[in-house]
């Protein structure tokens, strides 16, 4: 059961529940806190991207999982600007796999793909699929739309290149986390309109999905740690280019249209202000005739999707997902 803090709103009368994470996800945050991280907006783009993040808590608490894959490697895929990093994670067994294009988070602007290693690396043995995970440019270096343009060129090198590294070309889903989450949709979304093999299943991780904070879970969990109001502001401001392109539905999906898209699979944590946002993807989707699977984990937080080692909730998110993919890659 999830314990609740009450907090009165002095301008109205509505009270909120602030919701205290379950204790081994509180170990995470408290390592995270003994580490030293301090809020981003009150630090540089450079003092931001040095700092401890909540996978390195992790790490620090959890003994290293075993690598239970053929071959890891990084190589070099075509972006929209220039050649981009990427890592290859290969199941064991013989091919031609199905492949995965992962996207990872950050706020467009924090994060690599070495932060984010965990959930490809553990999701390309379970779902017995290739993962190429994605080092799309980051802010402010490379404003909107340059994470969302490499993110598309970067699915499409992978349509044409899957038989060169064993995968096959007939399946091949994307996936992401929290931004990553919504550089995946707007994979989907972007190849459906230039009438592109759509991928076969878009698996979103507490996606980015709206632009408007005034949702319950934002009012929660503004305060919530590791991702709160301040911190997505913060991405917003770093990353686009005017007020205007919260407007842009690449930024706020909910004014998307998701017809015609493969199935997909949303997971949401109660602990982060972007619950209820994904959950309201997950409506419109489905009313757009989109097969949609969704969970929303509760007592945990946002970054918790990668954290099989410490938390029951992602091993058992982490077996939600595979399945839905494997479903969708007909296994």
């Amino acid at each position: 059961m999830v314990k609740s803090i009450l907090i009165v709103s002095l301008f109205s009368s509505t009270v909120f529940a602030a919701l205290t994470p379950n204790p081994q996800m509180k170990k995470v945050l408290d390592k995270l806190d003994e580490k030293g991280a301090r809020p981003v907006e009150h630090l540089s783009v450079e003092e931001a991207r040095e700092q401890p993040s909540a996978p390195e808590a992790v790490k620090a608490i959890a003994p290293k999982p075993k690598d239970n894959l053929a071959e890891v490697k990084d190589i070099k895929i075509q972006g929209a600007d220039g050649k981009l990093k990427a890592r290859l994670y290969r199941p064991k067994g013989k091919g031609p796999f199905p492949v995965v294009v992962y996207y990872h988070g950050g706020g467009w602007v924090l994060s690599d793909i070495d932060t984010y290693d965990a959930t490809p690396r553990s999701l390309a043995a379970k779902t017995n699929a290739i993962f190429i995970a994605v080092e799309y440019r980051r802010a402010p270096e490379d404003r909107f739309p340059a994470a969302h343009d490499d993110a598309f060129a970067a699915y499409q090198w992978v349509l044409k290149n899957a038989m060169t590294f064993d995968g096959d070309p007939k399946k091949i889903a994307v996936a992401g986390e929290s931004t990553g989450g919504n550089l995946a949709l707007n994979v989907a979304i972007m190849a459906r309109d230039q009438s592109l093999q759509i991928p076969i299943h878009e698996l979103l991780i507490y996606p980015v999905a709206s632009t408007k904070m005034n949702t319950s879970s934002y009012k929660i969990n503004g305060d919530a740690k590791p991702l709160n109001k301040a911190k997505m502001n913060w991405y917003f401001s770093k990353y686009l280019r005017s007020p205007q392109d919260k407007e842009d539905p690449r930024i706020d999906l909910l004014k998307a249209s998701f017809r015609g898209l493969s199935p997909a699979t949303i997971i949401t944590a109660e602990i982060d202000p972007l619950q209820v946002e994904g959950r309201e993807l997950a409506e419109k989707m489905e009313r757009q005739g989109v097969e949609v699977t969704y969970r929303n984990y509760e007592g945990v937080t946002h970054e918790f999707f990668g954290m099989t080692g410490v938390l029951k909730e992602a091993q058992e998110a982490q077996n939600e997902a595979s399945l839905k993919l494997q479903k969708s890659f007909g296994k």
